[in-house]
């Protein structure tokens, strides 16, 4: 049974069914658990899946609407959260095993907590790279995450269960959380619409953390509406998160049809131009044109915010973990225990010219936004790789893998700006790739309806992994 009708997106559909009773909240969601009984095998997204927590929100949602009361704008609509976030009722693994043992979370992260306020129903976690330090989704203890559009490849990270998981059509809308390119390297690799708000826009409380200072969260989707409605919903103050800037919710679904009239869009040359393989130019080349940018600038300090991004990411998450790495090392993951050793070592004195460098890094692209509101560049250097793959060519120089994916989302993360990724269909047979819509604080609204003008063009779309089309969510 598929559940999706083409109503301004799967998600925005499912809402509208049930609103005009033309289907049931229970209904849809033994559907989409029947889908990801029958098919997450294949990409191993989810590694939680809640039905009876499910059906029971779900009969509560038919029941408001038999009563005639009215129903959030995502009623009804299946989703899934990294497991990074809390559920309630089992622990938040952050994909570890250290954490198996936690005690269960008792009470649902703010953003699962607002997602549920608007109808949405929750089915699961899903898979991560552990304790969300890495780019790949490669997970020792649960397994890799799948790309659906070519089960041999990743999903990307660390929300590569997020990723899969929509373009799968297991759910049409997931959280995922971004330190460095979380959201938007599994967007890309993936081939869907993600989003990374400006940091503090929304509440992490109840989200395990990696790296506070740079720590933002974020939901997927495989339409831009459906991304704005979830986007819409999430917003809200939460007193429970220091963090979080007081600054007032801003819808963006209402302006997804203004059109890119008055925009001021230019392409990040220097730093984003180089390192990049024919696809990722391809897909900006395509972007650019679409939304009439000409001009090509350059971000001088751009390597130099990517760098004073990773110390400040290794001596944080260094930090955090230290006192389980000395008493339980050998449970951590192998590709992030070296890592966070090294991060908990070093200097206070690195970590203090990195803060001071991406501080010099914030201003000096705050100046350069000055004359654009939306700056584009390749949200990663190539397409989806092989699973185990550990070497990557790029300019004909062999580089680590998994640290270069994060090559274009490494710099914007230091500097907390709000990124859409934009997901670039190519050639029947060919992945996908992503280019990142990169805005000032708090313009979250002017890169939607960039985003939504790609989407009506045709130039950018989110469409289901060929392989798993057939009764999608």
């Amino acid at each position: 049974m598929s559940v999706s009708d083409g109503c301004a997106g799967p998600a925005l559909g499912i809402a509208a069914r049930l609103r005009a009773r033309e289907t049931t909240a229970r209904a849809v969601t033994e559907a989409a658990l029947a889908r990801i009984a029958a098919r997450n095998a294949e990409v191993n997204a989810f590694t939680a899946v809640l039905a009876d927590r499910a059906l029971a929100r779900a009969d509560a949602v038919d029941a408001r609407i038999a009563a005639g009361e009215a129903v959030g704008p995502l009623a009804g609509v299946p989703f899934a959260a990294k497991n990074l976030f809390d559920l309630e009722g089992i622990p938040t693994t952050a994909g570890s095993r250290i954490r198996r043992t936690a005690p269960p979370a008792t009470r649902d992260a703010f953003l699962v907590r607002r997602l549920e306020a608007a109808g949405a129903i929750c089915l699961g976690a899903l898979n991560m790279d552990e304790f969300a330090y890495g780019f790949t989704t490669e997970n020792s203890h649960d397994g890799p995450a799948r790309n659906p559009h070519d089960t041999a490849r990743i999903a990307g990270g660390s929300s590569g269960g997020s990723g899969a998981a929509v373009a799968a059509g297991l759910v049409p809308v997931t959280l995922g959380t971004d330190t460095n390119g979380s959201i938007r390297v599994p967007a890309s690799l993936n081939g869907i619409w993600g989003v990374k708000p400006t940091y503090g826009r929304l509440s992490r409380h109840g989200s395990f953390p990696f790296v506070h200072s740079l720590d933002h969260v974020g939901p997927f989707a495989r339409s831009v509406a459906d991304l704005a409605a979830a986007y819409d919903a999430l917003q809200g103050l939460d007193p429970e998160d220091p963090a979080q800037a007081p600054q007032p919710p801003e819808a963006v679904t209402p302006g997804l049809g203004a059109g890119i009239g008055g925009l001021r869009v230019a392409v990040l040359g220097g730093w984003f131009g180089r390192q990049q393989s024919a696809a990722a130019r391809g897909a900006v080349t395509a972007v650019a044109q679409a939304l009439g940018a000409t001009a090509t600038v350059d971000w001088a300090m751009a390597e130099a915010s990517r760098a004073a991004a990773f110390l400040i990411t290794s001596s944080e998450g260094g930090a955090l973990h230290l006192p389980t790495l000395r008493t339980r090392l050998e449970e951590y993951e192998p590709l992030i225990q070296d890592r966070l050793l090294a991060g908990a070592l070093l200097p206070a004195a690195w970590v203090n010219q990195a803060q001071r460098v991406r501080a010099l890094a914030r201003e000096s692209m705050r100046a350069l936004m000055a004359d654009w509101d939306i700056l584009l560049a390749p949200a990663t250097p190539v397409p989806a790789t092989p699973i185990g793959q550990e070497m990557l060519e790029l300019d004909g120089v062999q580089v680590p893998l998994r640290p270069s994916m994060g090559l274009f989302t490494q710099p914007i993360s230091g500097i907390g700006l709000p990124v859409v990724t934009a997901p670039v269909p190519r050639a029947e047979g060919a992945l996908p790739i992503g280019v990142q819509l990169i805005g000032r604080p708090w313009t979250e609204a002017l890169l939607f309806r960039a985003a939504a003008a790609l989407e009506a063009a045709g130039v950018c779309a989110a469409p289901v992994a060929p392989a798993f089309a057939a009764g999608a969510v």
